[in-house]
Parts: structure tokens; sequence; C-alpha cells
């Protein structure tokens, strides 16, 4: 999957290292392509277990993996997007750092393909709306997006 979605944009992070440990930024108000900030949350996933598919129609998200690796899969779903219909593959996580930007319309999912727990660091444009959430959920398994989350060996 060589396709890339529109909108779509994938930053490689800098990682600061010295003698106590590194340092990583995943997202500045002066860094390119910023619109706003809603809410900064973090959540984990087990190894093995795919988490999917969600999308927002308001809701941009900013993603980064701080622990453990992850398989992203992107659909575009927009109607009149000139990437209708594409999917997208990101690797991320401690063996690629970088910070993928997610725009309304485009269903992800992921799963953990690391020996332990991961972790993802979403920075959303909005905050979540507890009364009216912006978020349209499938099952992992749906015929309306063509992909499979088996682990890949070999």
């Amino acid at each position: 999957m060589d396709h890339m979605i529109d909108g779509v944009v994938i930053t490689r992070l800098t990682v600061i290292p010295d003698d106590r440990g590194r340092l990583m930024e995943i997202m500045r108000c002066d860094d390119e392509g910023f619109e706003r900030f809603g809410q900064v949350y973090i959540t984990t996933t087990y190894p093995g277990v795919v988490k999917a598919w969600h999308m927002h129609r308001l809701q941009t998200d900013h993603m980064a993996a701080v622990q453990g690796m992850f398989r992203l899969a992107l659909y575009d779903a927009r109607e009149g997007s000139a990437t209708h219909g594409v999917l997208q593959e990101v690797y991320m996580g401690i063996h690629n750092e970088v910070m993928v930007r997610i725009p309304p319309g485009v269903y992800h999912g992921w799963m953990c393909i690391s020996e332990e727990e991961g972790m993802v660091v979403n920075v959303p444009d909005l905050p979540y709306d507890r009364a009216d959430p912006d978020e349209y959920r499938l099952p992992p398994d749906t015929p309306a997006i063509p992909y499979d989350w088996a682990r890949r060996m070999g």
C-alpha cells in the first residue's frame, strides 16, 4: 500500500538523547499545519490487539506512538475526496518516530505489533464532547473497508 490519503500528513519526529534519557517533541503550536488545540490523551493497546475502525466528522487527530510499535491503517471514506476509497498503512512507534495527522472523514485503526503494551498520545484539535460525541465506529472486520488485520509473518 504505497498510496497516500489526501490530508494525511506524516511528520518525522526529532528525538534528542543525552546521558539522562531522551526528549521527543510531538507537536508545537508553531508547527506548520497546526490549527488549534482541543485536548491531549493517552491510549494503550495490548500486544496483538486491534482497535478499529474509528472516524470523526469534525475532529482532526494528531497521533504519535510513544511506546511499542503499531500498524496504523487509514481508509478515506470522504465522498468527493481525490483519494476516496484509498487505504494507507503507517508503522509508528519506537522504531519509526512519527506524528500522523488524520483529517475528518478518514477511518483509522491500529494493531499493536510489539511484544509489549503500546501507548499512543493523541492531540485532537477539538475536545471530546461527552453529550454529543463526534465519533463513528465500524467493527474491525467490516466489509465496508477492504482491510485484513492478520499479523504479517515472514
